[in-house]
């Protein structure tokens, strides 16, 4: 399999917890100015309910869903999947806030994270819409971990891109100062 993978059930949501927890512990060294709130939802697939009802009490000043997404398996065309191990798949599109999208793009540059361009042309088939509507509406984005074999008994991830998803969404949060909402709107860096 490789070095790297790893195999199983249910990797699906597995993989997204295993990255915040990740984030989470990078977190705890780092000096950051903002609460940090990681919560692994319920009913994402059917109606929303654990982002709808998280956001609405939290009401966050910005949220992240972290997902997996289509990984490249055999015959499965480029354009349809992302590579195992290769980056991080960064959501774009209506669900998704420009501004979080580009700040969030930018942390990945300047830390040599590979990210990819996922086109989300309707609703992302994440908790970002249920995140993205609750209460007057909160700036939303999605950061995705290829996942080959998506709902089968033998789901396969690439360990680099947890890892790599994790630290982004670390080095992103301590990055962020008092006043960033604004610059999310703004054409400035």
């Amino acid at each position: 399999m490789g070095e790297h993978l790893i195999a199983g059930h249910s990797l699906d949501n597995r993989a997204s917890v295993v990255a915040l927890t990740h984030c989470l512990e990078l977190l705890q060294g780092r000096a950051h100015i903002w609460d940090v709130w990681a919560v692994a939802t319920a009913q994402e697939e059917e109606t929303l309910g654990g982002a709808a009802t998280s956001a609405f009490d939290l009401q966050p000043d910005l949220a992240i869903a972290v997902d997996v997404t289509w990984a490249q398996g055999p015959e499965t065309p480029k354009h349809k999947a992302f590579p195992l191990g290769e980056g991080i798949p960064l959501g774009w599109g209506p669900n998704i806030h420009p501004g979080l999208h580009r700040a969030v793009k930018e942390t990945a540059e300047r830390l040599e994270i590979p990210v990819h361009l996922e086109p989300m042309p309707r609703h992302s088939g994440t908790d970002a819409y249920a995140l993205q509507t609750a209460r007057q509406g909160v700036p939303t984005l999605v950061v995705s971990i290829p996942l080959r074999y998506m709902h089968t008994p033998v789901e396969m991830v690439d360990l680099r891109d947890i890892r790599r998803a994790g630290r982004l969404l670390a080095e992103f949060v301590a990055g962020l100062e008092v006043g960033f909402r604004p610059r999310l709107t703004s054409d400035e860096p």
